[in-house]
């Protein structure tokens, strides 16, 4: 059973906490068996309802009165006791039914049960919300394992983490023995990814067709979620869908509208980019004009890179076989679309990306184009992503970090080299990703305020 960062986000919030839980994000993430997980390691008695499989459950809700008439037809409809100690009640596919979520408030206010929730395509469907329980829901998004959590499923141990950690925080280089193992981590990373049905099937079998089975069967599901969609719009969406693999391949990896339609607007195609990154499945990296902070300010909407949400759904869209070369560090494969899918991936999943914030490139046509800009730690972070052997060339860092006015401190070369810095530019190993958070680990910040004498 795959451990993640999830399971003791979700033991501390209800040790903690009185709200509601509510876990969102792509299908086939492990939204519903973490809660299970918690339910039968905490032996909670677990009230599970999926709106989804089970439609007849809204009525539920319907003309009923108070939270005591919902417990009590929750009760009728499950044939399970919600009076019973450490009842934990779970509202799964909760976008089917948007009343549940209005009356989370006056569910938690009642207090005889602990609640959570999940769901998927929350940003597409969930818009017929009356009231939001504001104060009594926590939202807690979920991505697929990201590559600590991958690296510990292989059996990575404490030692030999904290060890790298060491040397990304002394900026020291990593015992050889130990960096040579995490790159081909990492390079497994690439064709198995994070979505946990994959990272099981490896962990039980090692068969990469068995991996690949798995992946396209969330591949179908996330076709078959836009078949649904707005009929309208849901041709756009999936002709964009159709062609990421495709467009990260080509030279800027840029998305080109004129591959969906030769007189194709950026307007027309726009709430197909913003579906698919609502929907979880995408990840969009957008073009700033000057890499000064606030980044957000500097955007240009209507020029973007795509990426997959998960480098091993990416990797089984490609030629058949391409696992294997990846594997074998084939010198004839392009790695740097995978490459910098993996990148956009972590820094979306720890905090770069998302409803609050959006990660970047930078693209000029006089010093170049850098794979990523961040705001980190309060200041503009370039990124490189460098697949080959070659990655001390990059004439655009080398612009950007001589520009005086852009005011940049350092960037970082995500590479297979090890740890290395050469004046403000840093090289790192891509594993060290493991490491970048948008928001690290709070030091405690503890304050005194005595009044006593006032």
């Amino acid at each position: 059973m795959i451990n993640r960062k999830l399971d003791l986000y979700i033991e501390h919030h209800f040790e903690t906490s009185k709200t509601a839980l509510l876990l969102k994000g792509a299908r086939q993430t492990g939204k519903t068996f973490a809660i299970r997980k918690f339910a039968m390691h905490h032996k909670y008695n677990l009230i599970e309802i999926n709106f989804d499989e089970d439609a007849s459950a809204k009525n539920i809700f319907a003309e009923s009165a108070s939270a005591s008439d919902v417990l009590l037809r929750i009760s009728a409809h499950t044939n399970k006791k919600t009076s019973l100690p450490k009842t934990l009640t779970f509202f799964d596919e909760i976008q089917k039914c948007p009343q549940a979520l209005t009356w989370i408030k006056f569910l938690v206010d009642e207090g005889s049960c602990s609640y959570a929730l999940s769901g998927s395509l929350l940003g597409v469907e969930l818009n017929d919300v009356e009231s939001y329980p504001v104060g009594y829901l926590t939202i807690k998004e979920v991505f697929p394992l990201d590559l600590e959590e991958f690296a510990r499923a292989l059996g990575l141990q404490d030692n030999v983490f904290e060890a790298i950690k060491m040397a990304w925080e002394q900026l020291t280089p990593v015992d050889d023995v130990v960096h040579k193992a995490m790159i081909k981590m990492v390079q497994l990373y690439l064709v198995v990814g994070g979505m946990p049905a994959a990272v099981q099937a490896y962990l039980d079998t090692n068969d990469l067709n068995i991996v690949e089975e798995r992946q396209r069967d969330v591949l179908k599901l996330y076709r078959l979620d836009i078949s649904k969609y707005d009929p309208a719009q849901k041709f756009e969406i999936d002709e964009i869908f159709r062609l990421l693999p495709s467009e990260l391949d080509s030279k800027n990896k840029r998305f080109i509208l004129k591959k969906l339609n030769e007189h194709a607007r950026f307007s027309r195609y726009e709430n197909g980019f913003i579906w698919l990154k609502n929907a979880g499945v995408a990840i969009p990296v957008y073009n700033i004009t000057e890499p000064v902070i606030p980044l957000k300010l500097n955007q240009q909407r209507n020029l973007l890179k795509l990426f997959q949400n998960d480098v091993g759904l990416l990797a089984c869209q490609y030629a058949s076989g391409l696992q294997i070369k990846l594997l074998s560090g084939d010198i004839n494969i392009n790695y740097g679309a995978i490459y910098e899918n993996l990148v956009a991936q972590e820094l979306n999943c720890h905090g770069f990306g998302g409803d609050e914030h959006e990660l970047y490139y930078y693209n000029n046509k006089k010093q170049g184009e850098l794979d990523f800009i961040i705001e980190y730690e309060g200041r503009v972070l370039p990124i490189e992503v460098k697949s080959g052997k070659d990655y001390e060339r990059h004439n655009a860092l080398c612009n950007v970090l001589g520009n005086a006015g852009y005011g940049i401190i350092n960037a970082y070369v995500l590479c297979n080299g090890n740890v290395e810095v050469n004046g403000n530019r840093v090289y790192l190993p891509i594993y060290m990703l493991m490491f970048l958070n948008k928001f690290p680990t709070a030091k405690e910040q503890i304050f005194h305020l005595d009044l006593s004498s006032l």
